[in-house]
């Protein structure tokens, strides 16, 4: 999964200090792998993410529903946590989520349906 995160008014400094946080909360998930995504070439299965625009994170799961719910549960915490407009944006193969001002309850559905989603393949 291809994970872009982006903050109003965030430079290249900013983007990393927030790339190593977000990455240091998944790690504490059941995730296999967090690595960090260079501007560049964009990564097989990166579908819409421009990674020179955002910063990016490539993140491996086991295959369990759960550990992915889990993740878009601590991704949608982070959006919330400031002020300072905040976006999300998880790419599986062609399907991206983009979480941003959204209320809870609509960050909610389009977890659920964005996960649904992803199982039926």
């Amino acid at each position: 999964m291809l994970i872009g995160i982006a903050e109003g008014g965030a430079d290249a400094e900013r983007l990393d200090y927030l790339i190593h946080g977000v990455r240091s909360e998944l790690l504490q998930l059941e995730v296999d792998a967090v690595e960090p995504v260079r501007a560049g070439v964009p990564p097989p299965g990166s579908g819409a993410v421009d990674v020179a625009a955002m910063g990016a994170l490539m993140v491996s799961l086991g295959g369990s529903a759960e550990s992915l719910t889990q993740m878009m549960t601590a991704l949608r915490s982070w959006v919330g946590r400031t002020p300072a407009p905040r976006m999300i944006e998880m790419t599986v193969g062609d399907r991206t989520l983009r979480l941003s001002d959204a209320s809870l309850a609509q960050q909610d559905r389009m977890i659920d349906e964005f996960v649904t989603a992803i199982r039926e393949g």
